[in-house]
């Protein structure tokens, strides 16, 4: 899985309250909670929390593609069970995980629509979201569509929640010697990164690193800012009604390797 360069994130607080959402908000997209994939009622410690979040974190599980949407509950506890197993985290790493039918689920606890520190990124924890595409998307393969889409309107909907425009950069402080960044050093990131970007990885892989152009504007036009003409990787901006990211778990679209 795409797990190296992670850390435990702060201490637990208390939550804050959400700022207030700006002029560029984006509709809530269907997240389905934690309890229709976690095996029963599980200890949990408290939830750690920042201020807002600025910046997301697009990965990949490194998991195999030629997976039944049905079965996504059943990776996601696999996964989980992996990093609160061997790796002794507290819980899932991830803030939230889409498969490939575009179905998006709540990883972490915490609450959907609250700051939750994560632990997706070594050194980039703070004032971020980590969002994991199931499957693993190395060059030349095939992302589907629905999961891009997916991804874009979850983004589109965290940072909106900051008033903080996808296409732009974040300055965020390393807390570690192990990400790209010495720890104190405060680095420009895209708002929408790739793991790669805070750390030495190859996750999310070629394919979904070179569609974050288009997914940073998709997240921005259904922010409702002015997008036009193509995104770098070629697909067209026009004008489109705001995706209903809810997907059929049974369907099987898109090709696996």
């Amino acid at each position: 899985m795409c797990a190296s360069g992670v850390d435990r994130g702060a201490p637990a607080t208390h939550a804050r309250p959400l700022v207030h959402p700006g002029l560029h908000t984006a509709p809530r997209p269907r997240i389905v909670p934690r309890t229709a994939w976690l095996d029963g009622p599980r200890a949990q410690p408290a939830p750690r929390y920042d201020d807002k979040v600025v910046a997301v974190f697009v990965h990949h599980t490194d998991s195999p593609n030629r997976y039944d949407c049905a079965d996504a509950p059943r990776i996601i506890r696999y996964l989980r069970a992996g990093q609160t197993g061997v790796r002794d985290w507290d819980d899932i790493g991830y803030n939230f995980l889409v498969d490939r039918c575009g179905t998006i689920y709540e990883g972490r606890a915490g609450g959907t629509d609250r700051a939750v520190t994560g632990a997706h990124t070594q050194g980039f924890n703070h004032r971020t979201t980590g969002i994991a595409a199931l499957g693993t998307f190395t060059s030349g393969t095939p992302v589907p569509p629905a999961m891009t889409e997916s991804i874009a309107a979850l983004a589109a909907w965290k940072l909106g929640l900051s008033d903080v425009d996808p296409r732009g950069l974040a300055r965020l402080t390393s807390t570690s010697g192990y990400s790209r960044y010495a720890a104190g050093t405060t680095a420009s990131l895209p708002a929408i990164a790739g793991h790669k970007d805070g750390y030495m990885t190859t996750c999310p892989g070629l394919a979904l690193m070179h569609l974050l152009p288009h997914i940073r504007a998709r997240a921005a036009e259904l922010q409702g800012r002015a997008v036009t003409g193509t995104s770098q990787a070629g697909f067209s901006l026009l004008p489109s009604s705001v995706p209903n990211v809810m997907h059929d778990t049974s369907r099987q679209g898109g090709r696996g390797t």
